[in-house]
């Protein structure tokens, strides 16, 4: 419980602040949202308002946080890195309460022309100060305490849109400041590596930069993609900085250091209400998070003569969007089950308004990470929602328990289809194995089983089967073959025509390959080679279905994780029920006897690469041709690439191929080879 006395809560305020200022920027590892954090911040300052003899020197108030992580070299700014008054009302009114402030301090009255601003995003990142002598970068450093900051150099460089040498004539001092942070999609690339790895995974990518920049070992950036936006000035020497702010941005620009182009000058109260708006409604789509927007006076005269007060500029402001992380309570976890059949668990959240809209499920993404978070039913979790990305809980706020609560367990049947979950060895993936038989797969199993590859179904898209799965028309995959063209015709956008066709397709893609059908059940681990190679060695489909794992384990590059999951489609009553049902319906292909393909197969063992065009054979038939002769097909030249096959306009896979000495065949080349050549 707070304390009634202000003296007491100002004390516990600073104690709060200066410990989760420390998580955040110096450890890099914050304990609660911005939001929380904004709260608390604005409760000090209402409180050393009221009674200013409680204002003290070492109030989070009254100086810019952060300090000198040690073993990186400290570096004094000698144009002090200060930070800027954050205007936390979100409304149009954060706009006008400023340029009324700014008007009020050069006295201006009502009949004077409005004031112009330079105005631009907020960017959430780490503030780096970047300085280049004769246009060489020398030296790069954190803000620190504002005073004195980090050198970062070592790992600044690593960073591509950071210019070693700038670019025209540069003047012999000039430090140019601005934002490091990571795109979204790196942000969420990197996580989704670590996912996969089993690893630990990062929180937003703010934080993730920021942690980054500041290691002392350059080489940890080598999996994290960082960027830099510049949007400022420090020291210079030899250089007639330009009269605005704005064209200050532009000049940086000319020298090659990228300059966000969401920037705009405008006029007046309703210029930045304007702004703060049109950014507001692009939020989401942006690449990168941002917290608001920031307001200067372009104006640098102007600049000067508004000066400062508690080291803050009284020429510039940052108006904020509303926070995208809260705290809430986690009521339950519940499965869902994707197209896929991954089984992701979903926090179950005491509604709370995060970004923009309110949040009442987040997902956490998988067991493995919801254990290394610690996250159990009845705690008050972070949640965070940024742009389109799914809302997920990024952990939990510390404290301790009450009482004693489970970790959450998987479940060992899918809800949705009753089927057995499974994980595969080395995965940290649980999986419905219903595949056919599942209804949260339904529309996925329908699009990959009439798939050009697989049963080559045409014109059977995703808006069709979406409209043929909602609207209940099909319920498993041998219900595609009962549709008539009335049913067909009577959907959305569909004419007799082109139910006719469909219903066509739908007989033509009876008379198939079983390889082709193996493949279109969407086993999963059986991709086209797979598929190949099963009906090349069993020669039917009876035979691959009564399998045991020790006899899949004989096919041509079947391992064990494979053969398992094969195994365990078969063994699910319901998928071998769907199979019967889909031969019932006339689909049929040539089987032959014996256990073993006897044909030759002069390319077993060997992989080749394809690359431009060759005189006579498509891509897709040069393929089907190499792998009925027992060879693979990769993208990619390697060391164990056998040959690669050449035709026009071929291009960097046959300059690796003569860099590796791989030998390089034209079509007639590749013919002679089919044919049983050497």
């Amino acid at each position: 419980m707070s304390s009634p006395d202000p003296a007491v809560r100002a004390a516990e305020l600073r104690a709060t602040l200066n410990h989760h200022a420390h998580r955040y920027y110096v450890l890099d590892a914050p304990e609660i949202p911005d939001a929380e954090y904004d709260r608390l911040f604005q409760e000090l300052q209402a409180i050393e308002a009221a009674h200013p003899e409680l204002l003290t020197p070492d109030s989070p108030t009254q100086r810019v946080i952060g300090q000198v992580l040690p073993g990186l070299v400290p570096v004094k700014h000698e144009v002090p890195m200060l930070s800027i008054r954050t205007e936390t009302d979100t409304t149009a009114g954060g706009a006008l309460a400023f340029d009324a402030r700014v008007r009020r301090e050069l006295a201006l009255g009502e009949a004077d022309p409005p004031v112009e601003y330079a105005a631009e995003l907020k960017f959430d990142g780490l503030a780096i100060n970047l300085r280049y002598e004769d246009g060489v970068l020398v030296q790069a450093a954190t803000r620190g305490d504002g005073e004195t900051g980090e050198d970062v150099t070592h790992n600044i460089r690593t960073i591509g849109q950071i210019l070693l040498r700038l670019i025209g004539e540069a003047p012999p001092l000039i430090e140019i400041r601005g934002e490091v942070y990571m795109r979204r999609d790196d942000f969420e690339r990197l996580n989704e590596r670590q996912r996969e790895k089993g690893a630990k995974t990062f929180i937003n990518p703010r934080n993730t930069a920021a942690g980054a920049v500041r290691q002392l070992d350059s080489r940890a950036l080598a999996d994290k993609k960082l960027s830099f936006f510049a949007y400022g000035l420090g020291e210079t020497r030899g250089w007639a900085r330009p009269a605005t702010h704005g064209a200050t941005l532009d000049a940086i620009a000319a020298f090659g250091l990228p300059v966000n182009a969401e920037r705009a000058v405008v006029q007046g109260a309703e210029g930045l209400v304007a702004f703060h708006q049109r950014i507001a409604a692009q939020r989401d789509a942006l690449p990168f998070d941002i917290d608001g927007v920031v307001y200067k006076v372009n104006d640098i005269a102007l600049q000067k003569r508004l000066g400062f007060v508690s080291r803050e500029p009284r020429w510039a402001v940052a108006h904020k969007y509303p926070a995208q992380e809260q705290m809430t309570p986690l009521r339950g976890i519940e499965i869902q089950v994707g197209r896929t059949g991954k089984l992701t668990p979903v926090a179950k959240l005491e509604p709370v308004f995060v970004g923009g809209t309110t949040i009442s499920n987040a997902t956490l993404h998988n067991l493995f990470e919801l254990r290394r978070k610690d996250v159990r039913i009845g705690d008050t979790v972070i949640v965070r929602r940024a742009g389109d990305v799914i809302p997920e809980v990024v952990g939990r706020v510390p404290g301790e328990r009450k009482h004693y609560v489970p970790n959450f367990r998987m479940p060992r049947e899918c809800p949705v289809c009753g089927s057995r979950v499974v994980r595969e060895k080395g995965s940290i993936d649980y999986r419905c194995s219903g595949g056919l038989f599942c209804a949260a797969q339904r529309k996925q199993a329908l699009l990959h089983f009439a798939g050009r590859r697989a049963m080559d179904v045409e014109g059977l898209g995703d808006k069709l089967v979406d409209q043929l799965v909602d609207g209940g028309l099909i319920r498993t995959l041998p219900e595609l073959y009962t549709l008539g063209v009335a049913k067909l015709a009577a959907l959305d956008r569909m004419a007799d025509k082109s139910a006719a066709n469909l219903v066509a397709a739908l007989e033509k893609s009876k008379h198939t390959t079983l390889a082709r059908f193996l493949y279109a059940l969407g086993i999963r681990q059986v991709g086209e080679a797979t598929a190949k190679d099963l009906a090349k060695h069993f020669g039917s489909l009876d035979r691959i279905m009564d399998a045991s794992v020790e006899q899949l384990l004989e096919v041509n590059d079947v391992g064990p994780i494979v053969a398992q999951s094969i195994r365990t489609f078969f063994e699910q009553p319901h998928n071998r029920e769907v199979v019967e049902q889909l031969r019932a319906a006339g689909i049929r292909w040539d089987e032959h006897d014996g256990s073993a393909d006897t044909s030759p197969r002069p390319l077993l063992g060997k992989t080749l690469v394809l690359t431009g065009t060759l005189p006579a054979l498509s891509r897709e038939e040069a393929k089907e041709l190499i792998e009925a002769a027992g060879g693979k097909v990769s993208g990619s030249v390697s060391k164990k690439t056998h040959f690669v096959i050449a035709g026009e306009e071929a291009g960097s896979k046959l300059d690796k191929a003569r860099e590796l000495g791989v030998t390089v065949l034209d079509e007639a080349g590749l013919r002679a080879l089919l044919a049983g050549g050497s």
